[in-house]
């Protein structure tokens, strides 16, 4: 990499993680003599081989090497970039998607991003101008994190390459745990640590001479069209599907799909098993309790197409995983549905090397059933403040001494949403803990430090701020850009490439996004009935029973664990000595949680929010304050 002003190295934690873009420090150097390159930095670049495997090693550069690039990702159209690039005179040394990055800067400069198609997170180093641009995909697949000074910028796809630096401040953000208590992950452009931030989705980030521009680059425009025939619009949603599914299925390795028996992860696998030569491999996991279990949906996509399928049932015999996923995880990170995503992901990878997967069709075609009640809510009055004040006190007692899926669990939560204004229904539906709820277990100084933020504002914000022209549309664009993003899409990065598993999202494709975003909301959702216009669309490729189905969704029996198998453990590390010396929350406070969720009320959520916290802490640091490798973990947290 001689020749760039500046310089560049390494910061990788650990051999075994192959799979992330190179993580790079770059500063202007002293006497601007040029960009220098060590062995380390061959060393850092880990990207998971599956196209062009002999020639697609990292960095890459241009041909008079004025311009560097490191990727981590997947282009889908470098077939069409690289030929475009030829006609214009570049030479290209190698057949794989990274090369295209460095000629495509040098012919339309950072506007280069808008022409890619994928998943990715790259940075591009221009030395005449002393520029390096970072950009992170349209929905974020990849993940980007980075700090910055007067003078450098630190920049990489895992805190823990930051980490290495011991410049580095490990001072915890509180507005970041105060928003994490109330989403189940840390939103960006937060990160768990004071001054480091991660780069929204859409988004790119320059950093030239010392000065920093973040600006968006892409975004749904979800005014509605006119649609005049509907079965050309499911006609159409095929041809796209399907479309975005073949392209995802050029790879140099093993290939299969995930298979949850959801409709989107269903059609996926139909959208394969019509456009390869070879039987598809398909995955799913289950559990022994049958509320949570969808194996035997599965099973009628599986038959029906004749994949080679595979199955693994998930118990709560989780002492020696837990560690591990919060080592994984760069921040704390609450979703429950982790567990599962890391067990499909290992029994994955023992047969492929990629795997599709149904992420997004929730997202683009009004899955959720909160969007129905969303969609129905813009009937419902604002409250005049007394009503709504009894209301939400009602419904809070309601929520928490019922059972999960029961109807007086049910009406609880509608009467807590009922009370809210229209603009912050959305976050109270989806709240993890109550801003109320955290001030009840923080300890008396996080309690002061924290009382004027306000993380519901976070949605609302976009919620208000959004162009669509519907509740329904502007709920769609919240979690297009926080849920997406901060919660489904880190889960599924991030316990795949734990298994060195590469996951790609037919439903995230950006050109079926923009066409879906463009749809009338009743093509979707209709009183109570979600995903309608999807489900008309597939409806020739699955079996008709499992469109009747109602969602499951990918939970896990997390309040029959916690009062059983896991019991012990919630007790013992959110009580100890260790816990209890961070300083963040009252134990009296914990341990009632903890006994109210034993006797019968349901916290499981909010436990395991706090349980994954203090796991985090424990997964990063040794005692003498060194980053804990995978292989430091403990092999046990009895």
């Amino acid at each position: 990499m001689c020749g760039i002003a500046g310089m560049a190295s390494t910061l990788s934690p650990d051999p075994r993680l192959v799979r992330r873009m190179c993580d790079v420090i770059v500063h202007r150097g002293p006497d601007g003599d040029g960009f220098h390159s060590d062995e380390h930095a061959a060393l850092g670049m880990r990207r998971l081989a599956i196209i062009d495997l002999a020639g697609g090693g990292q960095p890459v550069y241009s041909e008079d090497g004025r311009v560097v690039a490191v990727f981590n990702g997947e282009i889908y159209n470098f077939p069409e970039l690289r030929r475009d690039l030829v006609r214009r005179g570049h030479r290209l040394r190698s057949t794989g998607d990274s090369e295209c990055l460095v000629h495509l800067y040098e012919e339309h400069g950072a506007d280069m991003v808008r022409r890619l198609r994928g998943m990715f997170a790259f940075a591009v180093w221009d030395r005449d101008r002393e520029r390096l641009v970072l950009a992170r995909d349209r929905v974020g697949k990849k993940p980007l994190y980075w700090r910055a000074d007067q003078t450098s910028i630190w920049f990489g796809s895992e805190l823990k390459s930051l980490e290495q630096d011991p410049g580095m401040s490990r001072e915890i953000d509180p507005v970041a745990l105060h928003h994490y208590l109330t989403y189940q992950y840390v939103p960006a452009p937060w990160s768990i640590y004071q001054g480091v931030h991660k780069l929204p989705p859409g988004h790119m980030l320059i950093w030239e001479r010392g000065q920093i521009t973040v600006r968006r680059y892409w975004e749904l425009d979800r005014t509605p069209r006119p649609v005049t025939d509907v079965r050309l619009e499911e006609a159409r949603l095929r041809e796209l599907l399907l479309e975005a599914t073949r392209i995802r299925m050029v790879s140099e390795r093993p290939l299969g799909a995930f298979l949850s028996g959801g409709i989107d992860s269903s059609a996926v696998v139909a959208a394969m098993a019509m456009q390869s030569g070879e039987r598809v491999r398909t995955f799913c996991v289950g559990f022994e309790d049958s509320r949570y279990d969808e194996r035997h949906k599965a099973r009628m996509v599986a038959d029906r197409y004749g994949t080679d399928h595979h199955e693994l049932v998930v118990t709560a015999d989780l002492l020696d995983v837990l560690p591990r996923l919060a080592w994984h995880f760069d921040e704390p990170f609450a979703d429950s549905s982790a567990i599962p995503s890391f067990y499909v992901a290992q029994l994955s990878r023992r047969h492929v090397t990629v795997a599709l997967n149904g992420d997004g069709g929730d997202e683009c075609f009004g899955g959720y059933r909160r969007y129905a009640l969303m969609d129905q809510a813009r009937r419902i009055p604002a409250l005049p403040a007394a009503l709504a004040a009894v209301s939400a006190r009602i419904g809070a007692v309601l929520a928490e001494r019922s059972e999960a899926g029961s109807l007086p669990r049910h009406l609880g939560r509608l009467m807590r949403f009922a009370a809210e204004r229209p603009s912050r229904r959305y976050p109270s539906l989806v709240s993890c803990f109550t801003h109320e709820q955290k001030a009840g277990v923080y300890s008396d100084a996080l309690r002061h430090r924290l009382a004027e933020v306000d993380s519901y504002g976070l949605l609302e914000t976009l919620f208000e701020g959004s162009r669509a022209g519907t509740d329904l549309g502007r709920v769609l664009d919240v979690d297009t850009l926080t849920y997406l993003p901060g919660d489904l899409l880190v889960k599924v990065d991030t316990t795949t490439m734990a298994n060195s598993l590469e996951a790609r999202s037919p439903f995230l494709d950006h050109h079926l996004m923009e066409w879906a975003a463009g749809l009338p909301g009743g093509l979707n959702i209709r009183g109570n009935q979600t995903k309608l216009l999807l489900k008309r669309a597939v409806a020739p490729w699955l079996p008709e029973e499992l469109l009747r189905y109602r969602k499951q969704g990918f939970g896990v029996p997390l309040a029959s664990w916690l009062r059983g198998e896991l019991r012990e453990l919630a007790f013992d590390v959110l009580t100890d000595d260790t816990a209890r010396g961070r300083g963040l929350f009252r134990p009296p406070a914990i341990r009632s949680l903890l006994q109210r969720h034993m006797d019968g009320a349901d916290h499981g959520g909010r436990i395991w929010a706090l349980l994954q916290l203090e796991l985090w802490y424990r997964a990063r640091a040794s005692a003498s304050g060194a980053v804990v490798t995978e292989a430091g973990c403990p092999a046990s947290l009895a």
